[in-house]
């Protein structure tokens, strides 16, 4: 049973422990109030017997005695059961965030590529709260319910089967009620959290676009828009909890019938001499109680069947496979060598194709040169880049690094000789200093100040109330683009790296800030090989190699002074911008 529910329910060794345990401990508080309720019943029948044969009335001490033990144990086995039900699972799903926070980590760019973040942000937030609903308030009470009833009905067979069976009869008719539902409700809870994706990807777009909103006066469509994504998905979690409260509520009126059983099969048997009235009182404080377990339990079952779904989709993101590799990369120097390399978005992805990108890329960016990429939007630059980290993994061909092919190497071993410089900077909502620091982690207050400085940093940060201790805001709201982009050459630095990627690193900058940069990128690039993709062909004029992409594939590669000359691809490009900027003066 126990391997079900870990399977099922995407629990850990550790989560099914402490099933096991919060199952027993609300077995046992069910059983010691049941057996509260048989002390009611012994003391008020001694009271009975005594004041019908006149004799004297028991002693209070041993009732007070009894009462004590009873709360004793009664407070104890409740402070276990809500640490097995509730502690240990708050850690478990805490646990579960942060597991699938470090596989999404060590995940290859192609699985996000085909997975969308609203829907990977509702899996770590919403599908692991609903774990932790029904971890904690559904899976421990329904089982702990079960097993206690199921004593308890065990040992009322002794006293009178026929009222046991009419007490009893109820509860395996509600639960397969609800359990026959099962299949009906699963589209339904598919469709409401499809909804809450929904919802979560219009506000998230919403705010990611609220300046180009404002801009072009299109809040109130926007609004509308986004209103009639709520509203649809209020109507569909209303629908279902509808459906489902109409599903429950029958199972809690058919759970009810138990004690119009009990009373009317006692009555019978009471009349027709087959049991005392005392009998009949002891299975009616029975059913008074037995049923209490149940009533959460039955509220919340469909949680458990919609907590299935949740579990699944947790259990996807585990099982996608990781980029494997050795720890060991020892590379002879850090040439940097595409190999025939062909590439396709989504392939091997359900079967498809994919989109085919690169096509047959072959050449060498060397150890202390500056190689630059440059083509069309869509000759496969950005990609060809990627590939050289192991953002992703060739289709066909190899890149090597020092002769080491990357494809056999662990990413984050990799990755340590890589520093990357993108065009569209992430910084995070913290000082100047934690985020240069992000470059390498050990790094002292010395060497950070000393790769800002190299970045050119401290022209602005002499400007912030604190210095480089000042907060920048999300994502370095109050930042300029240059300063932003400072700031990543600044981690760059620090991080000291053999190999440079960089991506469009000037290409959003305006003339002053952009020659601030490249001062700072010059002091970056010294001796290492550098691979830099522009748009821009006045930026790669002084590259030691160009390297032109052209449909996928490689349409030539030289020296600049070489390609002017070929008159091809590259003088072309050349020519086309030269004529651009003419137009524009």
């Amino acid at each position: 049973m126990f391997a079900s529910f870990k399977k099922k329910y995407f629990l850990s060794d550790k989560g099914i422990a402490g099933a096991k345990r919060g199952i027993f401990w609300t077995t046992l508080t069910n059983l010691v109030v049941m057996a509260g309720m048989g002390f009611l019943f012994l003391t008020m029948a001694g009271f009975i017997d005594r004041l019908t044969t006149g004799a004297d009335l028991p002693s209070v001490l041993p009732i007070a005695g009894g009462l004590v033990v009873f709360l004793v144990l009664l407070f104890a086995s409740n402070w276990q059961q809500y640490y097995y039900c509730y502690c240990i699972f708050y850690e478990e799903c805490g646990n579960q965030r942060i597991d699938i926070a470090e596989r999404l980590r060590k995940l290859p760019l192609s699985f996000f590529g085909r997975r969308d973040l609203a829907d990977l942000t509702e899996t770590i937030m919403g599908d692991v709260q609903a774990m932790e609903h029904a971890y904690s308030h559904v899976l421990s009470e329904l089982w702990g319910a079960v097993i206690a009833s199921a004593v308890v009905f065990v040992g009322s067979l002794f006293f009178c089967w026929q009222l046991a069976v009419a007490a009893f009869w109820s509860v395996p008719v509600a639960f397969a009620i609800l359990y026959l539902t099962r299949g009906p409700m699963t589209p339904v809870f598919d469709r409401i959290r499809a909804e809450k994706v929904r919802v979560t990807e219009a506000i998230q777009e919403t705010l990611d676009c609220v300046r180009e909103v404002r801009a072009t006066n299109q809040e109130a469509h926007y609004l509308a828009g986004l209103n009639a994504v709520i509203d649809r998905e209020e109507r569909e979690v209303t629908r279902g909890e509808l459906v489902n409260g109409l599903l429950v509520n029958s199972a809690f009126a058919i759970l009810r019938l138990g004690i119009a059983t009990t009373l009317a099969t006692g009555a019978a048997m009471v009349v027709s001499g087959q049991v005392d009235f005392m009998v009949m009182f002891a299975f009616l404080l029975m059913v008074s109680r037995i049923y209490a377990p149940f009533d959460q339990a039955l509220m919340l079952v469909s949680e458990l069947f919609a907590a299935e779904s949740s579990a699944k989709r947790m259990r996807s993101i585990m099982e996608e496979p990781v980029a494997q590799g050795s720890e060991a990369f020892e590379p002879v120097g850090h040439d940097v060598v595409f190999d025939h390399v062909a590439f396709s978005y989504g392939a091997g992805d359900d079967g498809r194709a994919g989109e085919k990108v690169l096509t047959d890329v072959s050449f060498t960016a060397k150890e202390g040169e500056v190689t630059a990429l440059v083509g069309p939007s869509g000759s496969g630059k950005s990609t060809v880049s990627r590939l050289a980290a192991r953002f992703w993994d060739t289709t066909a061909g190899t890149v090597s690094v020092g002769g080491v092919d990357v494809a056999s190497v662990d990413p984050e071993v990799l990755l340590r000789d890589y520093a990357i410089v993108f065009q569209d900077v992430l910084l995070f909502d913290d000082t100047v200093m934690g985020n240069i620091r992000l470059g390498r982690r050990d790094a002292t207050d010395e060497e950070v100040l000393a790769a800002a400085h190299a970045a050119n940093c401290d022209e602005f940060v002499s400007r912030m109330p604190q210095g480089y201790d000042t907060m920048i805001g999300e994502n370095g709201s109050k930042l300029s683009g240059g300063e932003r982009q400072r700031i990543s050459i600044a981690r760059a630095l620090l991080k000291d790296a053999p190999i440079v990627l960089l991506d469009e690193a000037t290409a959003s900058l305006d003339v002053e800030n952009e020659t601030v940069v490249q001062e700072a990128l010059s002091r970056l690039l010294a001796g290492k090989t550098v691979i830099v993709i522009a748009h821009r062909m006045r930026t790669v004029e002084n590259a030691d190699k160009i390297v032109v992409l052209r449909d996928g594939v490689v349409a030539e590669q030289g020296t600049p002074v070489e390609l002017k000359a070929a008159g091809g691809e590259f003088a072309h490009m050349l020519s086309l911008q030269k004529e651009a900027a003419a137009w524009r003066l």
